[in-house]
């Protein structure tokens, strides 16, 4: 008798914590954008609650949205101490020279 009960109880947690578990699993890519302050977090949050009903199906995408964006680089595509817009700043003075001297040349040899 006490092993019926032992193994309806060990059922019932079983259950429970694979239900519990599955939602904590589903949080990780939110707990990664809050954690980096990422713009999206709650879209991020959002779509890993669908993500429950699309059988898990975008689960890898938000993961990688997630870790996407860091507050220290921001997207990757720019540098936070603004020597981006320096460097860009030389290139095209790098360029107009360069066509400067194109120019001359292209005017010497038609001499």
């Amino acid at each position: 008798m006490f092993l019926d009960y032992f193994a309806l109880f060990l059922l019932f947690f079983v259950a429970v914590v694979l239900f519990y578990g599955i939602i904590a699993i589903h949080d990780i890519p939110y707990e990664i954008a809050k954690h980096r302050n990422h713009p999206q977090q709650d879209a991020i949050h959002v779509a890993g609650w669908i993500s429950l009903f699309t059988l898990h199906a975008i689960w890898p995408f938000l993961w990688i949205w997630a870790t996407l964006y860091r507050e220290d680089r921001g997207w990757g595509f720019s540098t936070p101490d603004g020597t981006g817009d320096e460097t860009m700043v030389e290139l095209k003075a790098e360029l107009e020279s360069i066509s400067e001297r194109l120019r001359v040349l292209e005017h010497s040899s038609e001499s």
